[in-house]
C-alpha cells in the first residue's frame, strides 16, 4: 500500500472496539497529561472542564514551552520521582516558514521532535522508577503522531533555519517532523526497553483541534467538515496508555481507533534512526 493510500485511507477509521469504559484502574500511577502548557489562562481554562467532566478530578498545570530549551528544562525537573505514562501530545502545525523556536530550530520540528525528545530524556529516571514501581513492572511513553508521517522522510539540512529549509512548504516541514516522532518513539522503545518501558508512536486521527490556528477561517470551516472531535482524537492515545494489551506494542505505530498499523518504511531504518537520535543528543548535551 502506498504512503499517499495509507494517509487517506486513515481519515476514515472503522469503529473502535475500544471505549474509555475498559480502562483499568490507574490508582497510584502518575501520568503527564499534568497539563503542560504554554499558556497558564488556556490550561487553566481545560483544567476547569475536564473537572466539571470527571466528577472533581483536577489536572496539575505544568509550564512548558516546548520550543524553548530551558523551559523544557525547568518544567522536567523537581517532579514525580516516579512516573508510569507520559504522553508526548503538544505539537504547532503549519506556521510561515520563517518562524522559529527561541533556540534557533525549524519552529515545527524544534517543537515537535526536539522538545518532544529533550522532555523524555530528562524524565527518564522517573520512567525507570515508575516501571519499578508498578505491578506490571512498565512505564509508557505515548508519542502523538499523525497521518502526515507517510508523507515526508527526514530532510536533514532543514531542523535549523537555512535555504533548503526556506524551499520547503510548511506542510511538508509538518510532515516531517510527525515523521521524526515515529522514528525517535522507535529508538526510546529500542534503548529503554530493558528498563521496563514501552514507547509508542501514533496516529490519533484527523482532529478539531487548535492545530489549524494558522488556517485561514474559510479552508479552516472546510477542513472542520472532515474532522472528529477531539475526544475520538484521545482514544488511540488512552488505549496505548493503559490497556495491558498495549504493553506488547514497543515501538509499534498506532492508528485509529486503537489499532496497530504501520508507517511508511523508513521509520524502521535503524540507520536513521541511530543518525537522527545523535542529533538531537547533540542538541542538548550543553542545555
Amino acid at each position: 500500500m502506498g504512503n499517499a493510500l495509507s494517509n487517506a485511507l486513515q481519515a476514515f477509521p472503522p469503529k473502535s472496539k475500544f471505549s474509555t469504559d475498559q480502562i483499568p484502574d490507574l490508582s497510584g500511577q502518575v501520568i503527564i497529561v499534568y497539563m503542560a502548557s504554554r499558556s497558564k489562562d488556556k490550561a487553566d481554562t481545560a483544567i476547569q472542564e475536564l473537572k466539571a467532566q470527571t466528577d472533581g478530578k483536577e489536572a496539575i498545570f505544568l509550564e512548558l514551552d516546548l520550543g524553548n530549551l530551558a523551559s523544557v528544562r525547568k518544567a522536567a525537573e523537581d517532579k514525580e520521582t516516579e512516573l508510569h505514562v507520559l504522553v508526548n501530545n503538544a505539537g504547532v502545525m503549519w506556521p510561515p516558514v520563517d518562524h522559529l523556536t527561541s533556540d534557533g530550530y525549524d519552529l515545527q520540528f524544534g517543537t515537535n521532535v526536539l522538545g518532544h525528545f529533550f522532555f523524555t530524556k530528562l524524565l527518564i529516571p522517573a520512567l525507570v522508577a515508575g516501571a519499578g514501581a508498578s505491578q506490571d513492572q512498565h512505564s509508557r511513553i505515548v508519542n502523538v503522531s499523525s497521518s502526515a508521517s507517510y508523507l515526508e522522510t527526514l530532510h536533514w539540512n532543514t531542523f535549523k533555519d537555512s535555504a533548503e529549509r526556506k524551499k520547503m512548504s510548511p506542510n511538508a516541514l509538518y510532515c516531517q517532523s510527525k515523521f521524526g516522532n515515529v522514528v525517535v518513539a522507535r529508538e526510546f522503545a529500542k534503548r529503554y526497553a530493558d528498563k521496563g518501558i514501552v514507547s509508542t508512536s501514533l496516529n490519533p486521527g484527523n482532529i478539531e483541534t487548535d492545530l489549524l490556528r494558522y488556517v485561514s477561517p474559510l479552508k479552516r470551516r472546510l477542513l472542520n467538515l472532515l474532522l472528529y472531535p477531539a475526544s475520538q482524537g484521545a482514544l488511540t492515545q488512552l488505549w496505548a496508555g493503559t490497556m495491558p494489551e498495549t504493553l506488547d506494542y514497543n515501538g509499534k505505530f498506532l492508528i485509529p481507533w486503537a489499532r496497530v498499523g504501520r508507517c511508511r518504511k523508513e521509520a524502521y531504518d535503524d540507520q536513521i534512526g541511530e543518525r537522527l537520535w545523535n542529533w538531537l543528543e547533540e542538541q542538548v548535551k550543553d542545555r
